[in-house]
């Protein structure tokens, strides 16, 4: 998949003449009344001028932003002059609605065109019998390759690869490598590093074009080659992966199979596409919406949201249990129903804030077993010194309130108390949900919820009925 370039670029226009962007890079609206207004009246010419010549991601853009009738007769206005890489650029829904549509042979001669990790990125979201009718159509070389990727697991390193890299032998010069890079042209159409490899073609070294530019040459490359820097497995997770060009500020990793025989290269800008989709699904599950795209119908994302929010409605009766228990002393003072709200959305904003922060760390492999102690204690403080701080302030405004300092004190301690749970429920049921193999960004907000809020109840109301014996 290619990555979308900066907020700054996307400002420029692609040539003199089209520039689909406002000053807060959004596409224009007068922009899309005139694309609208091409589409309905088929003309191809505007559209050739003003929209196939755009980058993939400008053209990606506009797929997101005109109405879902218009995607595809845009796609088929624009025939061959259609780049098919801007179909990496916008969320699945749209991707499929489009390529559904699309004949296989159409997909085939525009498969053939990109390069094989955004090809790899299209091919995944089709059925099998069209993807097998698709590989058919293009040439062998491209099919094995293309087959390859798309055996790896889903999300591993191996999907992201790009099959398309140099590799030379060691005993090649500088010179035939320089001349073989100039006259061959079944090569990447951009690159940084080449690799060295046997005769199996098993992984020896790499050398980067800097130093190629640098060297005599009648030097051999096995003298000026360099162990190669992290090599990724193509089993790896993607995520893993990505973690390991940041960690080594990498800009491009061979990525070898068991054997460790080269097998394709991963590139930086495959890595932020990585880094960007992970953050979003964390994020989005963080949330309990799943795998929920903007462009998504509402009858997908209510089946998105329901089966949480189904957890959600049970951990709530849960809490209103608690509360059931100390259904008489509410009835006495009805200052507790007043108040009792507060303790627990404190406890379940300073949970939602620990598990936050716990999450990121497990996904970012900051936290793990050799400091998670520390931040444990860590946590655990904060939960202290922030109960304390709120115990006080919220004692001196229940008890000026309702005008009684003994509910305020009683308040207070309950807020201690939560605030603690809250922390350390923030840490440790994601800490417990990762060692149990379990995803934590899914699952941890609702028990974090529920804890916070049964021990705030619980706390509170269990504290004011012993304290004032009602």
């Amino acid at each position: 998949m290619t990555t979308t370039d900066t907020e700054d670029r996307r400002k420029r226009p692609t040539d003199e003449e089209v520039d689909i962007y406002n000053e807060d890079g959004n596409v224009r609206s007068d922009f899309l009344a005139r694309l609208g207004a091409a589409i309905a009246d088929r003309d191809t010419l505007f559209l050739r001028q003003n929209v196939a010549r755009l980058h993939e991601s400008e053209i990606g853009d506009l797929l997101e932003s005109i109405q879902p009738d218009q995607r595809l007769a845009l796609v088929r206005l624009l025939g061959d002059d259609f780049d098919m890489t801007a179909l990496t650029e916008v969320d699945e829904t749209i991707r499929r609605e489009i390529v559904d549509q699309l004949p296989n042979e159409q997909i085939a001669a525009a498969i053939g065109e990109l390069d094989s990790d955004d090809a790899v990125y299209i091919l995944e979201d089709l059925d099998k019998e069209d993807r097998e009718e698709i590989l058919a159509q293009l040439p062998f070389t491209e099919r094995v390759r293309l087959r390859r990727a798309l055996d790896y697991p889903e999300s591993s390193a191996g999907r992201r690869m790009q099959t398309e890299f140099v590799a030379v032998p060691p005993f090649w010069t500088v010179g035939q490598t320089i001349d073989y890079m100039r006259d061959e042209e079944d090569l990447p159409y951009s690159f940084s590093q080449i690799f060295v490899i046997d005769p199996t073609f098993k992984l020896l070294g790499a050398v980067d074009l800097d130093q190629i530019l640098r060297t005599k040459r009648q030097n051999k490359i096995e003298a000026i080659m360099r162990e190669t820097n992290h090599p990724i497995p193509a089993e790896m997770d993607q995520e893993e992966a990505a973690q390991l060009f940041e960690q080594y500020d990498l800009l491009s990793a061979a990525v070898v199979d068991e054997n460790e025989r080269l097998v394709g290269v991963l590139t930086i800008d495959d890595v932020v596409d990585v880094i960007h989709e992970e953050a979003d699904e964390d994020i989005k599950r963080l949330g309990g919406v799943g795998d929920e795209e903007l462009s998504d119908n509402v009858i997908s994302t209510v089946r998105s949201r329901f089966l949480w929010l189904l957890i959600n409605l049970g951990t709530a009766m849960l809490s209103a249990s608690v509360i059931g228990l100390f259904d008489g002393s509410i009835e006495k003072m009805i200052a507790l129903a007043v108040l009792m709200p507060i303790v627990a959305s404190m406890g379940g904003n300073a949970g939602t804030q620990t598990m936050t922060v716990t999450v990121r760390a497990l996904a970012t492999r900051d936290l793990d077993i050799y400091n998670a102690g520390r931040i444990i204690r860590r946590e655990a403080g904060v939960g202290i010194l922030n109960g304390m701080l709120f115990a006080l302030l919220l004692g001196l405004i229940a008890g000026t309130w309702f005008h009684n300092y003994q509910l305020g004190a009683v308040i207070g301690a309950a807020m201690i108390i939560n605030l603690i749970a809250a922390a350390l429920a923030g840490i440790l049921l994601p800490l417990l949900l990762d060692k149990m193999g379990a995803d934590p960004a899914i699952a941890s907000s609702v028990f974090v919820t529920t804890v916070t809020d049964c021990t705030g109840f619980f706390a509170f109301l269990g504290l004011a009925t012993w304290w004032f014996g009602i």
